[in-house]
């Protein structure tokens, strides 16, 4: 009874675990959780705007944040485009200690992590996915470095599109419609963070609209900004961060009448 406020940023697991624990005192909780974001680049996109925004997204801080897009959405007709800038672009980094001069992007956490983020490429490769860059460690750096991945063709059973990497491997699939595109950013238990390149304005605000995240980037990969609110939906979390409506998170309303 003497904590009143929960607020974790985690994993799913644990967050589930923390808000059944605050439930027996009924305990105020915000809960930031996992996320495993669409980016979604339409036919009308400036493709080197997607670019540098897919880079800024999925590759900063070798892919271990929270809002890092995670499943690229490519439309048939600009895919192919796409993907070789993409893979131009990233084939530019230099991976090495950060320390170092001119080191783009550094290691994963842990040994641990980049032999987790090893496995789930080797397996979306076996399950039919094409590696066009990267795809391997990178021991002769440090135990817990990893190349920067793009591997197109992924399942969408695939472990590498239906869980949350948390490493530098962009996977990418195609789709032929708008609606296609939305029904596959949607299918997924979490919903944080979601991105998406058009230079139609209509779409813009439909498509907008129609994404099941608590956060949405257009045109742009870094989106996050502390006078905005910042939370997720479905499995996500609970609450936001951020902004008067992260203060609100740590208050309570009381209504007071007097009949003086």
């Amino acid at each position: 009874p003497i904590v009143k406020k929960v607020s974790f940023t985690g994993s799913v697991a644990v967050g589930k675990l923390l808000a059944r624990q605050s439930a027996s005192t009924v305990k105020k909780v915000s809960l930031e959780l996992g996320g495993n974001a669409p980016f979604i680049v339409f036919d009308d996109a400036d493709l080197d705007v997607a670019v540098s925004s897919a880079i800024a997204s999925k590759f900063r801080h070798a892919g271990q944040t929270c809002v890092c897009a995670d499943r690229f959405l490519v439309h048939n007709s600009v895919h192919d485009e796409f993907v070789s800038k993409f893979v131009a672009a990233v084939e530019q980094f230099k991976v090495d200690q950060g320390m170092n001069k001119g080191t783009t992007m550094g290691p994963l956490i842990t040994q641990m992590a980049a032999k987790s983020v090893e496995a789930k490429v080797q397996e979306a490769v076996a399950e039919g996915g094409k590696c066009l860059t990267g795809g391997s460690a990178l021991t002769e750096v440090g135990a817990n470095f990893f190349q920067p991945t793009i591997i197109t063709n992924v399942a969408t059973n695939s472990r590498l599109w239906k869980e949350e990497t948390f490493g530098p491997v962009a996977a990418i699939r195609s789709f032929d419609t708008e609606e296609e595109a939305i029904e596959l950013a949607n299918d997924c238990s979490v919903g944080l963070a979601s991105y998406f390149c058009s230079k139609d304005l209509s779409r813009v605000f439909r498509v907008a609209r129609r994404i099941e995240t608590g956060i949405v980037g257009i045109n742009d990969g870094i989106i996050s900004t502390a006078s905005a609110p910042f939370g997720g939906v479905k499995e996500s979390g609970l609450g936001r961060e951020g902004s008067a409506m992260g203060l609100g998170e740590y208050l309570e309303t009381k209504y007071v009448f007097v009949n003086a």
